[in-house]
């Protein structure tokens, strides 16, 4: 019998620490040990040529989430995964979302049934608190946090979502008591409702006014007051999907301060902007890039990339929350063409996201491929809760593997993509490296774009408490 199921042999091993060239021995789906020759495996998989990485886990995804009478998502757990390993990555973690007047734990529930089965990777569940009763801060919550459910969202924002001051400072101290870690979409919810109702009332309807109706004031205003209810309750939170420069000035200064305030990007604010949203003279194709918050001008870039090097960003996800575009349900529906207001908010992502980091990032030389690993899966992993079962290649931890053409050319484009929408706001940029492999517990499960696993190999992960989410003092 031979000592392991799986060889990777050849290739370059990257974690987010080390670089090095090493065989990765595999049994048993995990990783037994990483040495310079290993001969006794059953399969063997050249790397040469090849980086060999920890899967990608992405720690801000949407897939079959409810909205409230509005269009239905373009991904359910089935294609949504499926997307997810053909671009690198091994673990989701997608939002159970409590309808309000709803249970949390009924919402639960009712979301495993959609994942039941229907997963390529493997993936564990935040919450999203949008009734926060007392005895769902109480009861429901702490239950939920001490089985697995470490980590939760919370908007300030949207209609059926928004919380005020008040319930996020009574949400906080709840998180701090039973020690889940808090991500928080910061926007002014009264001031996006004042912008839009002024655009419209002058006529000012199409796409492109959803970024002027949510400017980065408004985002830097709802980050500083999320950061001032953090440190009165004394609870860390993560601000997600951070646009540009002044909300990341925001938790940098909270940062300097000794706070722990933890920030992500995405994709979107350093591959697309604002001028996007204006479509072909400003007709409805900018619907495509509606989402929340907006990409900004192209200056905003050099902004997220600064946070990026210097730390003020701990993960980079893509806040994939993908709708169609095309037909009744999608974002070129006949309501949405009257106003940006109705054009279905969000835009696919979960698949780009590597290849478009590498290719700015590491490729074009603003950062290390270290670097690239920690905030595409070691940080998430450490975060929230996965490590050291995820996020990175070491004899004990599962063998989520990426193998990576560092040098590889492709341009972006919906014929290459596995998601259910019909269509990818980044149809055309060119990228210089890619996934040629992905390997979930040492299962080949997608291979030179084509999906080989099982929609039944991805299993619930029950995630421990958070070291990110303890608080500073121990009032």
């Amino acid at each position: 019998m031979n000592q392991f199921d799986v060889i990777i042999r050849g290739g370059i091993v990257v974690t987010a620490t080390d670089t090095f060239r090493a065989d990765v021995g595999i049994r048993h789906g995990k990783i037994m040990t990483v040495a310079n020759i290993l001969t006794d495996g059953t399969k063997i998989i050249d790397a040469s040529g090849l980086l060999v990485m920890p899967g990608g886990i992405d720690s801000h995804v949407h897939l079959a989430q409810p909205s409230f009478d509005g269009p239905a998502m373009a991904d359910g757990f089935e294609s949504g995964t499926r997307s997810a390993v053909a671009g690198g990555n091994t673990t989701v973690l997608p939002f159970a979302l409590q309808p309000r007047g709803a249970s949390l734990r009924s919402s639960v529930v009712n979301y495993h049934k959609e994942a039941d089965g229907q997963s390529y990777c493997d993936y564990g569940f935040h919450l999203i608190v949008t009734d926060p009763t007392p005895s769902v801060l109480s009861q429901e919550l702490p239950a939920l946090v001490e089985d697995g459910y470490t980590s939760f969202k919370v908007f300030m924002t949207y209609d059926d979502l928004v919380l005020n001051d008040r319930q996020l400072l009574e949400v906080f101290s709840s998180a701090r008591d039973c020690k889940a870690l808090v991500m928080v979409h910061c926007e002014g919810y009264d001031a996006i409702r004042f912008m839009t109702e002024r655009l419209e009332a002058v006529g000012k309807t199409a796409p492109y006014y959803h970024a002027v109706s949510r400017p980065e004031s408004v985002e830097r205003e709802a980050t500083h007051r999320a950061i001032s209810h953090a440190e009165l309750t004394d609870v860390p939170i993560m601000i997600v999907h951070v646009s540009g420069r002044e909300p990341m000035e925001q938790i940098r200064w909270a940062q300097n301060r000794g706070m722990k305030i933890y920030g992500e990007t995405c994709p979107q604010y350093i591959a697309l902007t604002s001028e996007d949203l204006k479509g072909l003279n400003m007709d409805e194709t900018g619907g495509k890039y509606v989402c929340s918050p907006p990409p900004r001008e192209k200056e905003s870039w050099e902004a997220v990339w600064s946070g990026i090097k210097t730390g003020v960003f701990q993960t980079f996800s893509s806040d994939h929350c993908p709708f169609f575009y095309e037909g009744v349900g999608g974002k070129l529906n006949d309501k949405a063409r009257t106003s940006f207001r109705w054009v279905p908010n969000g835009i696919p992502g979960v698949e780009t996201r590597l290849p478009i980091l590498y290719s700015r990032g590491v490729a074009e030389g603003r950062i290390t491929v270290n670097e690239f690993v920690a905030l595409t899966s070691t940080n998430h992993a450490k975060i929230y809760g996965l490590y050291p079962e995820k996020g990175s290649i070491a004899p004990g931890f599962d063998a989520d593997i990426v193998l990576w053409d560092p040098n590889r050319k492709e341009t972006i484009s919906q014929r290459l993509m596995h998601h259910g929408a019909d269509y990818t706001p980044y149809e055309g940029q060119q990228v210089t490296g890619w996934p040629v492999m992905t390997l979930l517990r040492g299962k080949i499960v997608a291979e030179e774009g084509k999906i080989v696993g099982s929609k039944s190999d991805g299993r619930f992960l029950k995630r421990r408490l958070s070291p990110y989410a303890m608080p500073g003092s121990n009032r």
